[in-house]
């Protein structure tokens, strides 16, 4: 059962990021997935029953899984270049595909989608952190992923709005600013982080640089 479930989620999310540029993250959206799945709405939604929720946690997953396969061994990195590339390698998972991940980001930047959206990053940056050989469990756990997810967020919409290029020197530069991690603890303020992702998903949305 759980590998059945697992693997129709998958089969759902491919069709969703086919039709959700032409129909949005929406509850439709994914019943008409479901449907190009050979499934009801009833078994739709009781395999997703949060739907567009559980779909936008599917898809942030997906990219995961998608960068963390496609980066080296990090044993003969430096840590500096080993959060440049997996910074690069979300980017790039996310910006293949690029129409629906701009619906996925119009329907997280609502008010009440936020925590979620904000779960999500989180999660990203714990996942790359932990790639990096990062395995703190003080409180450099929380400001290394906090400063991270920023990072992220951030790389991402300008992947989509600006182009690789424009990303990859925003990374350099924010990595350059950032490795020093007494500026890391110094910078962080409350509030930053939500206040950027906002602003990013915002971006992502409306497809601003």
């Amino acid at each position: 059962m759980t590998d059945w479930a697992t693997r129709t989620e998958a089969d759902i999310l491919a069709q969703a990021l086919r039709l959700a540029p032409g129909q949005g993250w929406t509850w439709p959206m994914i019943r008409a997935s479901g449907a190009a799945c050979g499934l009801s709405p009833v078994e739709t939604e009781l395999l997703l029953p949060h739907g567009p929720a559980d779909l936008a946690a599917l898809l942030s997953r997906h990219h995961d899984t998608l960068a963390l396969d496609s980066l080296p061994d990090p044993a003969g990195l430096k840590i500096r270049e080993r959060i440049r590339a997996a910074v690069l390698a979300r980017t790039d998972a996310a910006a293949d595909d690029g129409p629906a991940v701009r619906r996925w980001a119009g329907w997280l930047a609502l008010p009440t989608h936020l925590p979620l959206a904000l779960r999500l990053v989180w999660e990203s940056a714990d996942k790359l952190w932990r790639w990096a050989g990062d395995i703190t469990t003080d409180e450099n756990h929380y400001s290394k992923r906090a400063i991270l997810a920023g990072i992220l967020i951030s790389a991402i919409s300008l992947r989509l709005s600006a182009g690789a290029e424009a990303a990859e020197q925003f990374v350099d530069s924010r990595i350059e600013n950032v490795m020093a991690f007494e500026k890391w603890k110094a910078g962080i303020r409350p509030g930053d982080l939500l206040a950027n992702l906002v602003t990013s998903l915002g971006r992502l949305r409306y497809r601003q640089g």
